[in-house]
C-alpha cells in the first residue's frame, strides 16, 4: 500500500497523543494536518511540538488532500466529525467512542458501507499478550464452552486532570459508552461469541458528587449469543493514588464446561483451574508480536483480513451505546 494522508481533528483527551506518535512511527503514513477548533481549552497547549495548521474542520476537510481524518475531540463530538469526514470522502480511526448515538452511528455505518470507507478504533486492549493467551486457549477448548464472564475496569477518576467537559451536559455520554467500548469489543474477540440481551445496567453518582450530569458508577448485566452470562463493572471508583495499576483494572474471571481461568491487564500470566488438575495451571503470556489497532486499522484499508475491521468496530459500539441506553 502506497503512503496515506492522515489529518487530526480534536485533541481533547489524552489518548489521541497515543496515535499521533504511533502514526509518526509508520513509514506507511504522513501527518499532513492538525485541526483543533477550541485550542483554548484543548490539551494541545501542553504540546508544544505538535503545530495547529487549522482552527476550522470543514475548511481543513475542504483544503487539505488526505486519506484519513483521526479523531479525539470529545466523546458528543466525535459522531458528527466522522460523518462528515466520510461525507468527504476520507477514511476515519477514532479514540474510543467513536460516538455516542445509536443515529449517528447508523448514519456512519450507511456512509462508510455505501461510500467504501473504513472505520477504526483504538481498541489497544488486543495488544495485550495476556488477553491474546486468554483467547487463544478458549480457541483451543481449554476452558469448553463457555458459560459465565465477570470483568472488573474500574478507573481512577484522577478529577484535577480529568477534561473539563467530562462534567458538561452533553459532552460525555455516560461512563458505559465510556469504558465498556472496551468491553464490548475484547469479549467477542477473547471468546469468539457476539453480544446478545442486555439484561440490566445502571449508572449512578457513587463518589463524585460535583457534577450532576456525571455519574461515575456504572455496572451491567448481559447475555452472549450462547447464553453466557457477563456482569461488568465500568466505574470510575479506582482510588486516585493508584493509578491504572491494580488488579482490578480490566480483570476477568471466565467460565467454561470444563474449568475457569482469571486474568488481568496487569498480570503476568494467567490461572486457570481445569477439571481433572487439583492445582492450579499457569499459562504464560505469548512472545508473539501482536498488531495493534493501527496495523488492523491499516490491513482493513487494503482490503486484507483484519481482526478489527469497520464491521467489528461498528458492532461493538453498537451494542455499547445499547448498554448505556439501557441504564436511562
Amino acid at each position: 500500500m502506497s503512503g496515506l494522508k492522515i489529518a487530526f481533528a480534536g485533541f481533547r483527551h489524552g489518548h489521541i497523543f497515543g496515535l499521533y506518535n504511533n502514526v509518526l512511527k509508520n513509514p506507511q503514513l504522513e501527518i499532513c494536518a492538525v485541526c483543533e477548533e477550541e485550542p483554548e481549552v484543548s490539551l494541545l497547549k501542553d504540546h508544544p511540538e505538535i503545530t495547529i495548521t487549522h482552527t476550522n474542520y470543514d475548511q481543513m476537510l475542504a483544503e487539505v488532500p488526505c486519506d484519513i481524518v483521526a479523531i479525539g475531540d470529545y466523546y458528543g463530538k466525535r459522531g458528527s466529525l466522522a460523518i462528515r469526514a466520510l461525507n468527504a470522502g476520507k477514511h476515519v480511526i477514532a479514540d474510543k467512542p467513536i460516538c455516542i448515538s445509536e443515529a449517528e452511528l447508523d448514519q456512519i455505518a450507511e456512509i462508510s458501507r455505501r461510500k467504501g470507507l473504513k472505520v477504526g478504533c483504538m481498541f489497544d486492549l488486543r495488544s495485550s499478550r495476556v488477553f491474546y493467551t486468554a483467547k487463544d486457549e478458549i480457541a483451543k477448548g481449554t476452558l469448553g464452552e463457555i458459560v459465565q464472564i465477570q470483568f472488573s475496569a474500574q478507573h481512577p477518576l484522577l478529577r484535577a486532570s480529568r477534561p473539563a467537559w467530562y462534567f458538561e451536559p452533553g459532552k460525555h455520554g455516560g461512563t458505559i459508552t465510556d469504558i465498556a467500548s472496551h468491553a464490548t469489543d475484547i469479549i467477542p474477540w477473547i471468546t469468539g461469541l457476539k453480544f446478545d440481551k442486555v439484561i440490566a445496567a445502571r449508572t449512578w453518582q457513587a463518589m463524585e458528587k460535583e457534577s450532576e450530569c456525571f455519574k461515575d458508577a456504572a455496572q451491567f448485566m448481559c447475555t452472549l449469543e450462547n447464553g453466557c452470562g457477563v456482569m461488568g463493572d465500568v466505574s470510575y471508583s479506582a482510588p486516585d493514588t493508584l493509578g491504572y495499576s491494580h488488579d482490578c483494572y480490566w480483570r476477568f474471571n471466565i467460565w467454561g464446561t470444563k474449568g475457569m481461568m482469571e486474568f488481568a491487564y496487569s498480570s503476568s500470566g494467567i490461572k486457570a483451574w481445569l477439571n481433572g488438575y487439583s492445582g492450579i495451571t499457569v499459562f504464560a503470556p505469548t512472545a508473539k508480536v501482536l498488531p495493534d489497532y493501527l496495523d488492523q486499522f491499516l490491513l482493513d484499508i487494503a482490503g486484507q483480513a483484519s481482526d478489527l475491521n469497520t464491521e467489528v468496530v461498528l458492532e461493538s459500539t453498537r451494542q455499547v451505546i445499547r448498554i448505556q441506553n439501557s441504564a436511562k
